[in-house]
């Protein structure tokens, strides 16, 4: 290698537009998750993930639930969780998730009760 080169390193990214009108087939989610088609299935029986079957008895995703999937990947490949302990794993995450957004709304009503009483004490 001549001196002054540089070698560049070119790592894949995914990148997905997710909202609730877009869908993406099983196989998709499969190669876009990092999980298989039956890790996803009990993710579905369980209700994390919601399926719609088409006319041709198809299965499509809305691709937000690419999100639940990545996450499902990621805590069954740092924990070694099995299909089981993968479901309850992400069920507490979203239940942590629902509790910080009440924490926060919380916090921001009385930070807004306590602004308007100083406010209306200094009138």
């Amino acid at each position: 290698m001549a001196s002054g080169t540089t070698i560049h390193t070119v790592e894949k990214v995914d990148a997905v537009w997710l909202n609730e009108t877009s869908f993406c087939s099983i196989e998709e989610l499969v190669s876009l998750s990092g999980l298989s088609a039956a890790e996803l299935d009990h993710l579905v029986e369980m209700g994390l993930i919601t399926a719609n079957s088409t006319a041709d008895g198809n299965l499509l995703f809305q691709q937000h639930y690419l999100v639940i999937a990545r996450t499902a990947r990621r805590l069954r490949d740092d924990f070694e969780l099995d299909p089981a302990g993968l479901g309850v794993a992400v069920r507490l995450l979203q239940r942590i998730q629902e509790l910080e957004t009440q924490l926060s709304a919380a916090q921001a009503q009385l930070m807004h009760g306590k602004l308007s009483s100083d406010i209306a004490g200094e009138a």
